[in-house]
């Protein structure tokens, strides 16, 4: 089993480029299906979640390759509808799936999606949406099946929220409806806008990205494109941790500031001094202990959004006093909060929020990911202690970031790749000298 061995107390001090965002790459993955011709998508990162992906594209008939950042994909000779279980299970994102292949099929086999213990994460909404759209669904079993026939129509919907998975999967199934679709109260993030681009750049007719209200007019097909995705401002936000966490400063290319705005309000909040230096380019500085924020929550773009809260959170241990995150989104988005209490620090998961006792210094320890952010944060809180840590489940860690070690490690911090088997091997020989 690999874990990350961290040593604490390192200033961090470099420069480094974003990579694509993996929020946009999974459903732009997904909608490569509704075209009739190749698709090229550059900037993308090397992520576990890109290999799922790559294994539900072929096995629904899909060409798919992958090398040196670009994805390339060819229309399949023959589509199936069943997307295979192995790999459902290791990402939520295989529900992206629905909708292109209710095209393309007239039905889909999904079994139960995976990803990260969030919590509770229906995909009622997408549902609602769809069989409104005129597809059928029921459970057979544990997989879900939807039916789609006669194809899907236009339709105007009000979301109950503005939930990114069901305002991408809506997206996807009215580009290429019968007729007319007018969507409401929709989400309006970066990497929603994203796959809104990279439809129209293939040939839909998707207008009001970034507001409340889509209106799309179906079209009849959609040809092949050449796609760059935006930087990955989670990423950037991870990295902002770091710098808090470790000290120092540290240089982003590659970064869409406007895409950050809710993120960059909170670090300027505990002090962290932010500047644009040149397009495309931030510098973040920080050479003394956080300021606490008092009571914070998450929220909708361009609000402090879900995915940062828990890298605010391993940010803020060693604060000057007392801070309050409530995520608004998943009951088990702070799971986190136990692991920081082994490595010394003063947190308290409760409900959907954390409580955080900022302390001038805490030891470190071992500790295990049971999500994606949630890992990425212990990566952070590791840096900021005085002693070592070792933190396990790497597996959650890969699914959003291609090589955090070695971009931590390029950038000034103690951290490397290690083994419980090499452990194990060098006690025998330890033993074995001694006998």
């Amino acid at each position: 089993m690999e874990y990350l061995r961290i040593q604490g107390g390192h200033r961090l001090k470099g420069t480094v480029t974003l990579p694509g965002a993996k929020n946009s790459l999974l459903p732009i993955l997904a909608a490569g299906i509704l075209c009739n011709k190749p698709v090229t998508i550059h900037n993308v990162p090397t992520l576990t979640d890109l290999d799922a992906s790559l294994q539900i594209l072929r096995a629904v008939g899909w060409g798919a390759e992958y090398m040196d950042g670009t994805v390339q994909l060819f229309p399949a000779m023959h589509m199936h509808s069943t997307i295979p279980e192995k790999a459902a299970g290791a990402m939520r994102s295989s529900v992206f799936y629905m909708a292109p292949l209710l095209h393309r099929t007239g039905k889909v086999e999904l079994p139960s999606p995976g990803g990260c213990r969030l919590g509770q994460r229906p995909i009622d909404i997408h549902l609602e949406g769809l069989v409104k759209m005129g597809a059928c669904a029921k459970m057979e079993g544990d997989i879900l099946v939807l039916r789609a026939e006669n194809g899907l129509k236009g339709t105007n919907f009000r979301l109950r929220y503005p939930s990114v998975g069901a305002t991408e999967t809506l997206m996807m199934a009215a580009v290429l409806a019968k007729g007319e679709s007018k969507f409401f109260n929709v989400a309006k993030e970066p990497e929603v806008v994203d796959l809104a681009n990279f439809l129209n750049t293939c040939g839909a007719k998707i207008q009001g990205m970034g507001t409340d209200c889509l209106e799309i007019t179906g079209v009849e097909r959609l040809e092949g494109a050449v796609h760059t995705l935006i930087p990955d401002r989670i990423v950037a936000a991870t990295l902002l941790a770091a710098v808090v966490c470790a000290g120092g400063e540290v240089c982003m290319n590659n970064v869409c500031p406007v895409h950050l705005a809710g993120v960059l309000d909170i670090f300027r909040r505990m002090g962290v001094k932010i500047w644009q230096t040149e397009p495309g380019q931030l510098k973040a500085q920080m050479y003394r202990r956080p300021l606490p924020l008092g009571a914070v929550k998450t929220g909708p773009f361009p609000k402090f959004c879900t995915d940062a809260a828990p890298l605010v959170a391993a940010a803020l241990l060693t604060s000057t006093g007392r801070t309050t995150i409530e995520d608004t989104v998943f009951e088990n988005r702070f799971d986190c909060a136990m692991e920081f209490s082994k490595m010394g620090a003063c947190a308290l998961k409760q409900g959907r929020s954390v409580r955080i006792w900022g302390k001038e210094d805490y030891a470190g320890g071992k500790v295990h990911a049971a999500d994606l952010r949630g890992g990425a944060a212990l990566v952070c809180a590791a840096l900021a202690a005085k002693g070592e840590s070792k933190i396990f489940g790497l597996e959650y860690i890969n699914r959003g970031y291609s090589d955090l070690q070695r971009l931590l490690s390029d950038l000034g911090a103690d951290i490397s790749l290690q083994s419980t088997e090499v452990e194990k091997i060098s006690l025998y020989q330890k033993i074995a000298k001694a006998e």
